[in-house]
């Protein structure tokens, strides 16, 4: 076995997709190295304050902070649109370490995480939702059930990229809707609600009223970045 996986890693070796440099045989992931991700710009005090300002859920949590031309860009970039779904997994059970941190402070015990969906046109565009690779590694390691079919995506919405949080809000209204034969099993839950990147808020909070109208007790949202 160890000759086959040193024959895999002479012919497609392991490369940072950051630095594009080699990743040393003891790096703890097989995507970026461990100096580059211990160095990734974290959100401040002050933005997961305005973060929590912005979104109407009971708890709010981000880890980095989503600048332009930044390393985590690059991360979030192959994320996105070079189909490195296990990048998805390995960047959701990083960042449960730090979700595991809240959730002991708040107290609270959640029934389901869930991410937010993807108009189904963009998942055939793109090949999947990244978020639900997030989902998926956050679940395994915080022991907490997945669920990908309690909101849907319903309605095809323009990118959010040069839009105000006005148009933004527009943009997203009644974009999503709730899956009715799940309707019972949302009453009085407390739901993990994650997203990649949460900018004003637009897109997590339509599917907050969602939750809401469904009777969901706690709702605690969750985003790997902070877009300004």
């Amino acid at each position: 076995m160890k000759i086959i996986n040193d024959i895999v890693d002479f012919l497609y070796p392991r490369v940072c997709i950051v630095s594009e440099n080699n990743l040393p045989e003891d790096n703890s992931n097989r995507f970026v190295l461990d100096d580059t991700l211990a160095n990734l710009e974290k959100v401040t005090k002050s933005q997961l304050n305005e973060l929590r300002g912005k979104v109407k859920s009971d708890f709010a949590f981000t880890l980095y902070d989503f600048a332009q031309k930044s390393d985590f860009e690059k991360i979030i970039h192959h994320l996105k649109y070079s189909g490195m779904k296990d990048l998805g997994v390995f960047l959701g059970q990083h960042l449960a370490g730090y979700v595991k941190l809240e959730i002991d402070e708040q107290k609270v015990s959640y029934d389901y995480i869930i991410p937010v969906p993807l108009h189904k046109t963009k998942v055939r565009e793109r090949g999947y939702n990244q978020s639900e690779y997030l989902v998926k590694g956050m679940s395994g390691q915080l022991q907490i059930p997945l669920q990908f079919d309690y909101i849907k995506r319903h309605r095809y919405t323009k990118s959010q990229t040069k839009l105000t949080l006005l148009e933004r809000e527009k943009n997203m209204c009644d974009a999503f809707t709730l899956n009715r034969n799940f309707e019972v099993e949302l009453k009085d839950k407390n739901i993990i609600l994650l997203d990649d990147v949460i900018t004003t808020g637009a897109t997590v909070n339509e599917c907050i009223k969602i939750l809401r109208e469904a009777g969901v007790n706690k709702i605690f949202a969750v985003s790997l970045a902070m877009a300004e």
